[in-house]
């Protein structure tokens, strides 16, 4: 009998206890898919575009967004799907209506004719094959040239860039 009256003790005392939202609570505990080590093939008229990977995602069907979190890597193809360049990252946003990923952090982009460009964050339009960024930029090229600005845009396999605010070093005379 005097464990029941314990127990009944115990049972009312946690019935009591209040649970407090966390402060750190953040959109993504709430979205309606997390996958680990997903790999997404962007296409467009059913030709592949783009081979993403990365360590997390969390997908929200009210945003319609993919977010991408830890080490992206994606492969960019043109519309003959032959690789063009690689796009890393630390975190990515791939909106669903258009196909277009936005990169954040630390971004990269090794072309396979040799240049390479370094920004905080980057646009790539499916649509229009090119890439965006309105951030400071540095770009090498395969001539050893470093050049520097704000803003800047390309196509996705980095052989017609403009950058906005150009400065920087050039080997050509």
């Amino acid at each position: 009998m005097i464990f029941y009256i314990k127990l009944l003790i115990v049972l009312l005392f946690l019935s009591c206890t209040k649970i407090e939202k966390s402060d750190d609570f953040e959109k993504k505990d709430i979205s309606d898919q997390e996958s680990w080590n997903p790999i997404i093939i962007l296409t467009r008229d059913g030709i592949k575009r783009s081979v993403i990977k990365s360590s997390r995602m969390y997908k929200s069907e009210k945003k319609n967004e993919i977010i991408l979190e830890v080490g992206i890597d994606a492969d960019l193809f043109s519309k003959d799907e032959i690789h063009m360049s690689k796009l890393k990252s630390d975190r990515a946003i791939i909106f669903e209506k258009t196909d277009n990923l936005l990169a954040i952090g630390n971004v990269r982009v090794y072309s396979d004719s040799g240049v390479t460009l370094f920004t905080d964050s980057l646009l790539w339009n499916n649509k229009n094959e090119k890439i965006f960024s309105n951030d400071s930029i540095m770009l090498t090229t395969n001539h050893n040239d470093t050049l520097y600005g704000i803003g800047f845009e390309s196509n996705v396999d980095l052989t017609h860039w403009k950058i906005k605010k150009p400065w920087g070093v050039s080997s050509e005379n």
